[in-house]
């Protein structure tokens, strides 16, 4: 019994040293002073055709990125806490279904906080109905229907809308004396039906014929072209894709369409001039910057991209990446709260701004950006210049 009782005082010792050992603890260990946690690494998703035939946008628009990454120097700071950045880029070919495929990957496995991109309507319409429903913030770089930011609050862009886009064509158009004007348009692709509708809206001469095709894998116009040019109009509008528009440049002045051609801004890349060669000269398109700009915000990103990538001065593929990219990170830095609810709420509240393209204000109502267009204009060179601004 006496046995019985030493133990069992023995057992109560032992556990009362065992619980003051524990709760003495986090004494000594506050006092030594603990290692506070490394800053939460800051993810952002880009997705662009980087293979198949829209590759050479989509690699204007890394590039567009690059350049802001360089300027970032792999951090975002937050409230004084440096974050480590980490871009992220994923190839869609330029397909709806790939779009989809990677901006599932890139909010469920990789956590990114927003994503920038993609540059074509058809694969923003396609995909951003994920980016909503996960309410992950998404801007469009070159997504111009109208439709894309009408998918939900979590959708915003950085480039012109195609009614506006629409209507620099047809002022342009009117401003160089134009009366008639002829059509020919992709009916499977929402840019292209939008800027096509939005230039007959605001269109104040005559639209003598308008021919159809379906989807970028034709690339034979002739028949379509031959009926427009009996038409004999004074100025051809393009509104179609970069991969499809170098040789609907060629063929129409092989099918005797003298007269001049104005395309939407996807003319806006090196492949355009490069496959049409010497029909490009003196074709106009509708641009969202010019890298002949002298303010000090374009010379600024134009210096800086040039110092990255020394053979090839940058598009609006380019400039609209880095401007949607800026939005993301500037809206990261001043989010009241560091998630992606945060991030959506700053980028709707941006307010003057400054880019390469000039002031920007996000309209939140609509959340697509308060911006200018420029026109540009091909030479024989293939080398494009700048003719003229339109704001708003």
């Amino acid at each position: 019994m006496k046995k019985a009782l030493a133990l069992i005082l023995m057992l109560v010792m032992v556990l009362s040293l065992a619980a003051c050992g524990s709760s003495a603890a986090p004494a000594a260990s506050s006092s030594s002073g603990t290692a506070a946690a490394a800053p939460e690494t800051i993810k952002i998703g880009f997705v662009f055709p980087m293979s198949g035939t829209g590759a050479m946008a989509g690699r204007y628009s890394t590039h567009g990125a690059d350049v802001l990454k360089e300027e970032l120097g792999g951090v975002i700071t937050v409230n004084g806490v440096d974050h480590p950045v980490e871009f992220i880029y994923a190839d869609n070919e330029g397909s709806e279904e790939k779009t989809t495929n990677v901006y599932q990957k890139l909010i469920e496995e990789e956590g990114v906080i927003a994503i920038v991109g993609p540059d074509a309507s058809k694969c923003a319409l396609a995909a951003g109905p994920i980016a909503q429903n996960a309410g992950c913030p998404n801007v469009a770089t070159f997504a111009t229907n109208t439709a894309v930011t009408e998918v939900g609050n979590y959708i915003f862009r950085a480039c012109f809308i195609d009614p506006f886009q629409g209507a620099v064509a047809a002022a342009y158009c009117e401003e160089q004396g134009y009366k008639t004007a002829c059509i020919m348009f992709n009916n499977a692709d929402a840019y292209s039906v939008g800027l096509k509708d939005a230039f007959i809206e605001s269109f104040d001469g005559e639209v003598l014929g308008i021919e159809e095709y379906s989807g970028s894998d034709v690339k034979d116009y002739n028949v379509q072209l031959t009926k427009l040019a009996a038409q004999n109009p004074e100025v051809l509008l393009l509104p179609n894709l970069n991969v499809e528009l170098g040789l609907q440049i060629q063929q129409a002045r092989t099918a005797g369409l003298t007269c001049p051609i104005v395309c939407g801004d996807s003319a806006d890349t090196p492949d355009v001039a490069k496959v049409a060669g010497a029909a490009s000269d003196g074709v106009a398109y509708v641009s969202a910057f010019s890298a002949e700009s002298t303010a000090p915000a374009a010379k600024a990103f134009v210096d800086a991209y040039v110092a990255l990538y020394p053979d090839e001065l940058p598009n609006s593929n380019a400039e609209l990446t880095y401007e949607a990219t800026k939005m993301v990170v500037w809206a990261i830095q001043n989010a009241a709260t560091l998630d992606r609810d945060g991030v959506r709420d700053a980028i709707e509240s941006i307010d003057g701004l400054e880019l390469p393209s000039g002031s920007m204000t996000m309209v939140a109502e609509t959340r697509n950006p308060s911006k200018g267009a420029v026109i540009m204009q091909y030479d024989a060179e293939g080398v494009t210049h700048y003719v003229a601004t339109v704001n708003p």
